[in-house]
């Protein structure tokens, strides 16, 4: 283990199987410190993200949570120059990563709890289904997790499928970005709240290649069919979304980024114990929201993982 960035913070780097990229890819499993615990929480970031949300693992270590974080593959610590940061083509692929830090976590604790933030959400809801029946975690988290694609019924269905076909003979090709709207109210150089480091999280995103753009949906549509997660799984959203293509006074009190709707609808396939929780004032990343919508969400995850874990 080295120093992480984050001060009190330790940072292990995960070697992984080559993936046809050069250099090979790596992943950083980082622990915060001093707070050993029987029960662990794995925190899983989104896209064009990295863990950094330290206040909230600190409210987690308060009540008893020793509390890791991944940046995965090709983001945030894990980025590599050579390799497209934030790119990936198959979803399936950061099961190797999920898979190391979990074994490594279950060799020092009874119980473990995963994470999962926007891509985050999806990957480990996958993730999960995936591992059914081999008792790897106790209690899934989903912090606003990225079920569907925002936008009309023509990008959802006939964009779709052309990205699907694009998507493989044409993986790298760039279709895509993000607004930088959310991310300027949210970080302190622009008048927001949070200090994060803009190599790993620019405010105007990483793009968005065919490939990855293809294996998300393709995720989505799994869930739109059901998955059968057999450990309780808590989603949290905000209780409304804004728009994510312009400047508007409720960027952080509303989710900007994705629809909520789609997360509330689509909370039910996920397995048979589900719970849906809505958070007032929530911005995209519940951790970040201003107060007291952040101290809810922490409240929220807690009440839950205290009801049942025990």
């Amino acid at each position: 283990m080295d120093d992480d960035v984050l001060p009190g913070w330790t940072a292990q780097t995960l070697t992984l199987r080559p993936d046809g990229r050069t250099p090979d890819p790596v992943a950083t499993l980082v622990h915060r410190t001093g707070s050993p615990s029987r029960r662990a929480l794995l925190y899983v970031h989104g896209f064009v993200d990295y863990f950094f949300q330290t206040q909230f693992a600190d409210a987690m270590a308060a009540r008893g949570y020793d509390v890791y974080a991944l940046d995965l593959r090709d983001y945030g610590r894990s980025i590599r120059d050579g390799r497209p940061p934030n790119h990936v083509t198959d979803l399936g692929a950061f099961a190797e990563e999920i898979d190391t830090a979990i074994r490594i976590i279950r060799a020092d604790h009874d119980e473990v709890v995963l994470l999962g933030h926007s891509m985050g959400g999806l990957v480990t809801s996958l993730w999960a289904d995936s591992r059914r029946g081999e008792h790897l975690i106790d209690a899934l988290v989903l912090n606003s997790p990225w079920l569907d694609l925002r936008g009309s019924w023509f990008k959802r269905t006939v964009v779709t499928r052309v990205l699907d076909g694009v998507g493989k003979v044409a993986p790298d090709l760039v279709v895509d970005g993000i607004g930088p709207y959310y991310g300027r109210a949210l970080h302190e150089g622009t008048g927001g709240e949070w200090s994060y480091d803009l190599a790993w999280k620019p405010l105007d995103g990483f793009p968005a290649r065919a490939g990855f753009g293809r294996t998300v949906r393709r995720g989505h549509a799994r869930v739109a069919r059901g998955l059968d997660i057999d450990v309780p799984v808590l989603v949290l959203a905000s209780d409304a979304s804004g728009p994510d293509d312009v400047w508007h006074d409720a960027l952080l009190t509303t989710d900007s980024v994705l629809d909520v709707a789609d997360m509330k609808r689509l909370a039910p396939n996920l397995g048979p114990d589900v719970t849906y929780v809505e958070v007032p004032g929530g911005t995209h990343d519940l951790a970040l929201s201003p107060a007291p919508a952040r101290d809810t969400y922490v409240a929220e995850v807690l009440s839950f993982l205290d009801a049942r874990l025990g």
